[in-house]
């Protein structure tokens, strides 16, 4: 028989996570035993639980230890510290590396816990154990020699709880569907977004090429002029219609104005990347005054930081997108960093990269008219995320609406 003493603690009642863990111990073919229950009785006081998980099975087992500290069980080990073993290779691991979620996750190396700063799921934690530093790398980032994580001994990883008080981002906890609000949603989306300006935060948007389709761009345009978006993640799509828009008042051939097919339109947006790419930038093309408007041009102009990935569909691409994938990928990593809210329209995989790339600390909207799309997040393990099922052309002008209010 295969024991071990788990610990969970915290608002453990109602988050579920409690029902959850003896689920889970159940359906996975363990048991268990309450060892200690002390509910809290007030709506700001701790739960804590401690129980003997146990299995006949080894792999049955150790799944199930697995999936608990995912659920922020700790495992009660007299506060041993976590083993590390070192990369015989670049880009590899042993095989029992541990592997990360987007919850804030703990090490304790050397009578200390070490917070995982950088904290993302599908990761690895590497040991500097000379600085006593602990960091989060995706595996094409592993050089050989360095220290990992291996085992789940010493991991503490701590996820978001759901206290009995209300939390304003916890409007939409719930299946993703259509039939939700839309007005009521967006307005605290809306009070969320001025509440993270308010204190300094930043709010990144990843859009995709819809945003531009269905006439929004203006708006987006204007958000970031505000300052309520500070940085944007798109492909190449949204950047080349955008422009094609500002140059020729179109998108994909058709007159933005009235949804009327211009003659030979098919080849503008062809048109707007050879004029970037005659300028040298996008940046370059702004500051000859060659591009006056548009998402991109508020980009350059405030300052806004943005993200250009490459598709394999992509026309062109233009100058500024960045084709390599891994290379975008770390680029998106880097800037999310200092980020604080993030709202992903209409962009299907760029919203999962995102989504994979962000602790779930930061507060994270997706917005698509696709239920299958918004709930893909949270199949790929971005439980934090909102879902929000509603037409682009609607989001935007109802958004602008809200903040405009709140502003008054």
């Amino acid at each position: 028989m295969y024991t071990q003493r788990i610990l969970l603690h915290g608002h453990i009642i109602d988050s579920l996570t409690l029902p959850k863990t003896m689920d889970t111990i159940i359906d996975q073919g363990g048991d268990y035993e309450i060892e200690e229950l002390q509910v809290g009785k007030l709506k700001t006081d701790k739960s804590t639980a401690k129980l003997i998980v146990k299995s006949d099975d080894e792999e049955i087992f150790n799944r199930i230890l697995d999936i608990l500290t995912d659920y922020g069980a700790e495992l009660i080990e007299e506060n041993e510290e976590v083993t590390l073993v070192a990369s015989q290779k670049d880009k590899t691991v042993p095989d029992n590396f541990y592997s990360t979620s987007n919850y804030n996750t703990k090490i304790r190396y050397d009578g200390e816990w070490l917070n995982i700063d950088n904290i993302e799921m599908d990761c690895v934690i590497c040991v500097d154990t000379e600085n006593k530093k602990a960091t989060c790398k995706p595996l094409n980032a592993v050089k050989k020699g360095e220290m990992i994580v291996t085992g789940r001994t010493g991991v503490k990883v701590t996820p978001l709880e759901r206290s009995r008080g209300k939390n304003t981002f916890e409007f939409m906890n719930s299946e993703a569907s259509a039939e939700k609000p839309t007005r009521s949603i967006i307005h605290k989306v809306a009070t969320q977004m001025k509440e993270v300006k308010d204190n300094g935060g930043k709010i990144v948007v990843v859009g995709g090429p819809a945003v531009v389709h269905t006439g929004c761009a203006p708006i987006l345009a204007d958000l970031i002029k505000e300052g309520y978006v500070d940085k944007l993640f798109a492909g190449n799509a949204l950047a080349t219609h955008d422009i094609e828009n500002a140059f020729y008042g179109t998108s994909l051939g058709v007159k933005m104005e009235t949804g009327e097919l211009v003659a030979h339109g098919h080849k503008h947006h062809i048109s707007a990347i050879n004029i970037i790419n005659k300028a040298g930038s996008i940046k370059d093309a702004v500051e000859q005054g060659i591009l006056k408007s548009g998402i991109m041009y508020e980009c350059v102009k405030n300052n806004a930081p943005f993200v250009l990935a490459g598709s394999i569909r992509d026309d062109g691409p233009l100058p500024d997108v960045i084709t390599d994938s891994q290379v975008a990928q770390q680029r998106m990593r880097e800037e999310v960093q200092d980020v604080d809210m993030v709202i992903m329209i209409a962009t299907l995989l760029h919203s999962v990269a995102t989504g994979n790339l962000i602790p779930a600390r930061i507060k994270s909207v997706c917005v698509d008219i696709s239920n299958a799309s918004v709930t893909k997040l949270s199949d790929r393990g971005s439980a934090q995320v909102i879902s929000v099922v509603t037409d682009i052309g609607s989001f935007l002008p109802i958004l602008k609406e809200e903040l405009n209010k709140l502003e008054e």
